[in-house]
């Protein structure tokens, strides 16, 4: 791996995974194959990934369910989680930040991971129903409690995180972010200025740039890689903050998106990449 990251004193190689993808159909459910799922997992620590990230939503419970079964104990894998976003249905996700429900979610995590101490302990979604600072306060809570090492947010805006960070300190934000798709630039420049992790969800483009014939598709022929890992390898290069987690249940993907740590992009290249945020 070309590099790592220290969240709250916790190392990682910048390259991670996610693990919304080892749900069912519909990233809902067991999967099919369960045993698939587990195979991925252990590859991707096979091939360096140290940072699973996950939540109580994915499946629901299903995800870390399959990561403890894979990984559990896991040695210096650090395992991510999330709670404040309950999942109501497939395609149905509605914010909860009351502070007993988060405390409820992260116990409930601590029993499925199999663990003490959650490494990282993000809140998935402020609630917009209950004040900030009380779900900031309970997330300092659980940290001087121990039950958690580190904290996140998700999905926030610059001015969130800093109000936050009055109440709890915060280690990683975790916002939507590929070379397509910019509208988190404000909160990735706040970040590598105040040295916080920041993770990208849904970090390969996708669109009509993305297509055969698109502008990032020349971009990979020329490079001689795949649109995936032309993806990841601009985030890598874009900050030294990036903590891209790409996601699959293949592992021939997963090997894949792995390649991309080892590619280097031209100037060339970089700069059409850049170009595309116009």
């Amino acid at each position: 791996m070309r590099d790592t990251f220290t969240i709250a004193g916790q190392e990682v190689h910048r390259l991670g995974y996610g693990s919304m993808r080892l749900t069912g159909p519909g990233i809902w459910g067991y999967p099919a194959d369960p045993d698939n799922a587990v195979r991925v997992l252990r590859r991707a620590v096979e091939l360096g990934v140290d940072f699973i990230d996950t939540a109580d939503s994915y499946g629901p419970e299903v995800a870390e369910e399959l990561i403890a079964r894979a990984l559990h104990p896991y040695g210096s894998v650090r395992v991510a989680t999330k709670a404040g976003l309950l999942r109501t249905g497939p395609d149905q996700w509605v914010p909860c930040g009351r502070p007993a429900y988060l405390r409820q979610q992260c116990e409930l995590s601590l029993r499925r991971l199999g663990v003490e101490s959650l490494d990282l302990f993000q809140l998935h979604r402020v609630d917009p129903t209950v004040p900030a600072e009380e779900q900031y306060g309970l997330l300092a809570a659980l940290l001087d409690e121990g039950k958690v090492r580190a904290v996140g947010l998700s999905e926030v805006s610059v001015d969130q995180v800093r109000e936050a960070r009055e109440i709890v300190p915060i280690a990683t934000v975790q916002n939507l972010y590929n070379v397509t798709n910019r509208a988190s630039e404000d909160v990735l420049a706040y970040c590598e200025a105040e040295g916080l992790g920041f993770i990208p969800w849904f970090p390969v483009a996708a669109g009509e740039l993305a297509r055969p014939g698109g502008a990032l598709d020349d971009v990979a022929s020329r490079a001689g890689a795949s649109v995936a890992q032309v993806s990841l390898a601009w985030l890598l290069a874009r900050s030294p903050v990036m903590l891209p987690i790409p996601g699959t249940s293949s592992i021939a993907h997963l090997e894949e998106n792995c390649a991309a740590e080892n590619l280097e992009l031209d100037e060339a290249a970089l700069a059409a990449l850049d170009a595309l945020a116009a």
